[in-house]
């Protein structure tokens, strides 16, 4: 299996190769790209991304008690409260938010990608088309996927996002993508975090609960609305606690079977899916993809710029959002994780951070890709980016079994550090199967699918028909 960047495949300064979203050349002007069109420094980005995805996730797949994939209750106070506060400054370093906002990214550039290459290839009377029907099928699918499989489903956000606005976006110019997709992702997230988690309650509060502490320490009655305000106060400043009967009941729902899972999970989805779409799920994926859009002209995702520029780029994101995110994180828990300290610290600073730490990873991986040397280590992660949808939803399957529909059902069962291991076993299967796929097929299989209904006509499926097709 070769993955290769040919200085042929680039016409002009655009970049026609190497991503799923992409539209292939001759015979047909419409049709999915083929192995030799792909390059492996996207790939393998995707690959990476969608890996560490899953460390963020498993917090949503291994039981309830989390807020946000911040440990609360026994995770921090127990005999491995250490341990549980290691992982979770390692995963906030260098996990949290940024693996999602580089497959966001990536999903960005492949809008570009796809429609690029039917318009100068002459498909451009129905490369509108063809994208606005990948994309319906791309929003069916995360339907059935958060409906049949798994509630904390990303694909209907990534549909809902290509359809509404992604499209007329292709053609601007990268600067002014880059600028609006940084505010939108940075200032736009910000304040959705802070409205949708009561952080306009806390700020407009925190005056009144100002006034009522001096007027205390002066030695003055307070009066009843004084005494409401400061018990309010008190209140969000009250370390976050675990409700031990909504614990159990929620693990045994979760516990109950597949059909139990579907009737009281799976059933609101559409509801819960659009609802959170509606309400700002669109903004820090959708800012995103305009940065990818924009990394993806200025060819820096293609991996075509200077070993220089991507070296300079991981230090600098490197610089902002580590010590950013770290410092925020030890604030919020020293203060319990409050719905203030919360909204103090975490909020508004995060989408910042993500920014910054997606980006830098992004350069990381180049640099190794560009490296030469690091390439035959990159190629499962290539493989992994290559069949993300398929193992997507084969995370899904794998974690969903684990933890509830299978004979295990370990679902409350794991303390934090626990769930790391969860993830590695997913991860290797991933690393392995991946490439064993790609050693015979031209596509992964959900991959196929989605490309026979997006071109209407099924697609070659085995490696050697797909060469002679």
């Amino acid at each position: 299996m070769a993955y290769t960047t040919s200085p042929t495949l680039v016409l002009d300064t655009q970049r026609l190769s190497g991503s799923n979203e992409e539209v292939a050349g001759p015979p047909r002007a419409i049709a999915p790209v083929r192995r030799a069109e792909r390059i492996s420094s996207i790939d393998a980005v995707r690959g990476v991304a969608l890996l560490g995805i899953l460390m963020v996730n498993i917090e949503s797949f291994r039981g309830p008690e989390f807020l946000h994939d911040v440990p609360i209750g026994p995770a921090l106070t127990g005999a491995h409260a250490h341990l549980n506060l290691i992982v979770l400054l390692l995963k906030w370093a260098f996990i949290e938010n940024k693996m999602r906002g580089l497959f966001s990214m990536l999903f960005g550039a492949g809008v570009v990608l796809f429609t690029q290459r039917a318009e100068r290839r002459g498909g451009a009377d129905k490369s509108a088309d063809t994208f606005l029907r990948r994309n319906m099928w791309l929003v069916v699918l995360g339907f059935l996927h958060g409906t049949l499989l798994w509630e904390g489903d990303i694909l209907l956000n990534y549909g809902l996002s290509a359809l509404l606005f992604l499209y007329p976006c292709r053609n601007l110019r990268p600067k002014t993508l880059l600028i609006a997709g940084s505010l939108i992702w940075v200032g736009g997230t910000a304040i959705a975090g802070v409205y949708h988690y009561r952080g306009s309650d806390a700020l407009a509060l925190a005056p009144r609960a100002a006034q009522v502490m001096a007027d205390e320490q002066a030695g003055r009655p307070l009066t009843a609305a004084q005494k409401k305000t400061q018990q309010q106060w008190n209140a969000m400043n009250e370390p976050v606690k675990v409700d031990s009967a909504e614990a159990q009941r929620e693990t045994k729902d979760m516990t109950a079977g597949y059909l139990a899972f579907v009737q009281n999970e799976g059933a609101d989805y559409w509801r819960n899916g659009t609802k959170a779409f509606a309400q700002g799920g669109c903004i820090n994926t959708g800012g995103a993809m305009l940065v990818g859009m924009a990394l993806f002209k200025y060819g820096f995702l293609s991996a075509e710029l200077p070993f220089g520029t991507y070296l300079w780029t991981a230090v600098i994101g490197y610089l902002i959002s580590i010590p950013m995110t770290i410092v925020t994180l030890l604030r919020a828990y020293a203060a319990g994780f409050s719905l203030v300290a919360m909204n103090k610290w975490i909020y508004p600073t995060k989408s910042l951070a993500a920014e910054a730490g997606s980006i830098a990873i992004a350069a990381t991986v180049l640099m190794l890709h560009k490296s030469g040397a690091f390439r035959v280590l990159l190629r499962p992660f290539a493989a992994v980016g290559q069949t993300a949808l398929s193992n997507y939803l084969l995370t899904s399957l794998l974690c969903q079994w684990i933890f509830c529909f299978g004979p295990w059902k370990l679902y409350g069962q794991l303390e934090y550090y626990q769930g790391v291991y969860v993830v590695f076993g997913v991860w290797a299967v991933n690393l392995i199967v991946s490439p064993l796929w790609l050693s015979a097929f031209e596509f992964g299989p959900v991959e196929w699918l989605w490309r026979s209904l997006t071109y209407w006509q099924l697609q070659p499926m085995r490696l050697r028909a797909s060469r002679t097709a």
